[in-house]
């Protein structure tokens, strides 16, 4: 149903929803609250200087209103506990004075100052608490629509008919509460142990849901019959000896791996995921190599512009011998040239096409496309990469991740692929040696980065990335340039990479810098991800405390590729001790896990760039033994043919509309 059918919400309010990602009442109520604010009676006779203070009592005085200006108002009255009298003073609660006339009873909420006998209140109830206990939802909200709005909207459809998407047999298995009492106690609680079964209730069916889908995707791509291949195996071994450098154990396993899905009947869809600088994408290049030698083509689609000039140069370079026909295609490609790259792809000519999302555009069309590489899978959304996938008939898939995703994680949430890991990184390379600095020894910093330039090597450096807020992210960006300029510009050349620049203008710095005439290369992330420049030898990472643990091992990836001694500086006052792992190890892995362990699976997982696990209730980290349950119940449904026993029309129609995914 629409939102509007709810009584008292027009078209201003659903804009609001929308904010929120409701979009209709099923939506709504499935809004569940985020926390819950639990009010009990506050021990008058035991209270201490600053202390959390909830009481209840009987408003002795007319409420006194001061305007201190436009934006701020302030409230004092007395309230009488029946025990002692309180001073209460509210800020910003004009608004209740009519309300709160003598002798109506109100609960306050707020901190008690000892010397004064007072109640500075945050909130302010009208009703009695008495003895008991009353549970609050808290929402997510936006400014305009109130916690109270979107409780009391969600209260207007609560006895609307819901779906339970958990089977009969399962619900007697772990006695859940009842589908419709879950849902009631979840809005509404008034018994703190009745809240936490219908929260486990909830959170099964979201787990129990999405690994439903899960194996339902991995057993129809099973059955994917894949492209006719016979390649020789001579044909590969021939290639990679020709490589100006050996591949590591790891490298030669994934690729064997590789090889044979390829030359198997069984579409390949595998996730190939390592540290960073583990060397990844030359097995990559090997696979489209192969696929090139089965007459098929290939598509290598890349999150970043930098990243996909790049690759589109590296390949070129790899393969300058071979007859491939590799191009490159991006947003900023001029018309003229899509226009015949749209051609090109159309009738054959093309073998290899390397680029951003421009490539998954309605123009273009394969002749037959054979083989999808997606280079840092998480940071496309699940439609992106379908949609590439469509371009194909039963095109053959290899994820890239350079996030690496603890395997027992890993194995649970991408069930439907195989995974090759890369462990062991290339010869010759040393561990980046991290330090972890605060703003005030800053000189010992530019101490670092000078003995860096006077041995000729180059740096990066990182403004921190200011979320929703494009020109203070500039401005930090430039603030740092003059800063450098004037620590270094007599004897060094500052440059400025950043997301704003046209392509022209990054291909320009780029260049620059890996031609030595830039020595210092300040930047936002957009150097995260690939971006490859031997003889920088030092990352110097402002205000760090902004980003992630797997976002900084990013960042320092940038340095180290080679056998010089390379340093990453940490700069920051704050999360020091969250911070410290990184100049303890080097191990991707292991930080992930540490990631994973500080900051939930949102991050890690890509879950909000790709909308592959938005669940209301449920966290990967903290319920992973219910995730492992639900996974168990779910491949036991589908294997057991479950399904086909039960009345339940709307789990039957969710397995057959997702065995359609490929």
């Amino acid at each position: 149903m629409e939102l509007q059918s709810i009584k008292g919400i027009g078209d201003k309010t659903v804009k609001l929803f929308n904010k929120l990602g409701i979009y209709n009442t099923n939506d709504l109520i499935n809004y569940f609250p985020f926390r819950y604010e639990v009010i009990k009676r506050s021990d008058v006779n035991n209270l201490k200087d600053n202390d959390k203070i909830i009481i209840d009592g009987v408003i002795e005085n007319i409420p006194n209103l001061y305007r201190i200006n436009k934006k701020l108002d302030k409230m004092t009255f007395r309230i009488n506990s029946g025990e002692q009298l309180f001073n209460v003073t509210i800020f910003n609660r004009g608004f209740l004075k009519s309300s709160l006339r003598i002798g109506s009873v109100i609960t306050v909420i707020g901190k008690y100052n000892v010397k004064n006998n007072s109640i500075t209140a945050n909130d302010i109830k009208l009703m009695t608490l008495g003895n008991k206990i009353t549970i609050e939802p808290i929402y997510h909200k936006v400014s305009g629509l109130s916690n109270k709005q979107i409780h009391n909207y969600i209260n207007k459809i609560i006895d609307q008919e819901t779906i339970s998407y958990i089977p009969n047999y399962l619900e007697e298995k772990y006695h859940f509460l009842d589908h419709y009492k879950s849902l009631n106690c979840l809005h509404n609680p008034t018994d703190l142990k009745l809240l936490k079964q219908a929260r486990l209730r909830f959170k099964y069916e979201e787990l129990f849901l999405f690994m439903l889908k899960m194996t339902v995707l991995k057993m129809s791509k099973k059955n994917n019959l894949g492209l006719k291949r016979n390649i020789s195996y001579t044909e590969l071994t021939d290639i990679i000896k020709q490589l100006p450098f050996t591949l590591t154990v790891d490298q030669k396993k994934a690729i064997d791996m590789i090889y044979s899905d390829l030359n198997s009947n069984i579409a390949m869809n595998r996730l190939l995921q390592g540290d960073v600088g583990s060397g990844k994408t030359i097995v990559a290049f090997l696979t489209i190599y192969l696929n090139y030698l089965s007459g098929y083509q290939s598509a290598l689609m890349v999150p970043t512009e930098i990243l996909s000039i790049q690759h589109y140069h590296n390949f070129l370079e790899i393969f300058k011998n071979k007859n491939i026909n590799c191009r490159l295609l991006t947003g900023k490609t001029s018309l003229k040239e899509k226009r015949k790259i749209y051609d090109e792809l159309k009738t054959g000519k093309i073998d290899v096409i390397i680029g951003t999302h421009a490539l998954i555009s309605d123009n273009v069309n394969y002749y037959n496309l054979g083989l999808v590489v997606t280079d840092e899978q998480h940071r496309f959304g699940v439609k992106q990469r379908e949609n590439l996938y469509n371009k194909g008939i039963t095109p053959d898939i290899l994820y890239m991740s350079a996030t690496p995703i603890p395997r027992t994680y890993a194995i649970t949430l991408y069930g439907d692929m195989d995974i090759s890991s890369i462990k062991t990184m290339p010869s010759g390379r040393k561990p980046v040696i991290t330090y972890l600095k605060s703003n005030k020894e800053i000189k010992d910093v530019l101490n670092l980065m000078y003995n860096q330039l006077e041995n000729s090597h180059q740096i990066y450096v990182i403004a921190p990335l200011i979320e929703d807020n494009d020109k203070l992210d500039l401005d930090s960006i430039y603030k740092l340039e003059y800063k450098m300029n004037l620590a270094f510009g007599k004897k060094y050349n500052v440059g400025i990479l950043h997301g704003k620049l046209n392509n022209k203008e990054k291909e320009e710095v780029m260049s620059k810098f890996k031609h030595n005439d830039i020595q210092i290369l300040i930047s936002t992330t957009v150097v995260e991800v690939g971006v490859d420049v031997k003889n920088a030898t030092m990352m110097v990472i402002f205000d760090s405390y902004r980003f992630g643990l797997s976002t900084l091992h990013q960042l320092r990836g940038r340095v180290g590729r080679n056998s010089l001694d390379s340093y990453c500086v940490l700069i920051s006052d704050r999360e020091t001790k969250r911070l410290d792992i990184l100049t303890k190890t080097n191990d991707g892995f292991k930080i992930s896990e540490e990631d994973f362990k500080l900051r939930g699976s949102g991050d890690i997982f890509g879950i909000r760039q790709s909308g592959d696990m938005c669940f209301n209730i449920a966290d990967i980290k903290q319920d992973f033994d219910l995730v492992l349950k639900a996974k168990e119940d779910s491949e036991a449904f589908i294997k057991n043919k479950e399904y086909l026993k039960i009345e339940n029309k709307h789990i039957i129609d969710l397995v057959k509309s997702s065995s359609k995914i490929s």
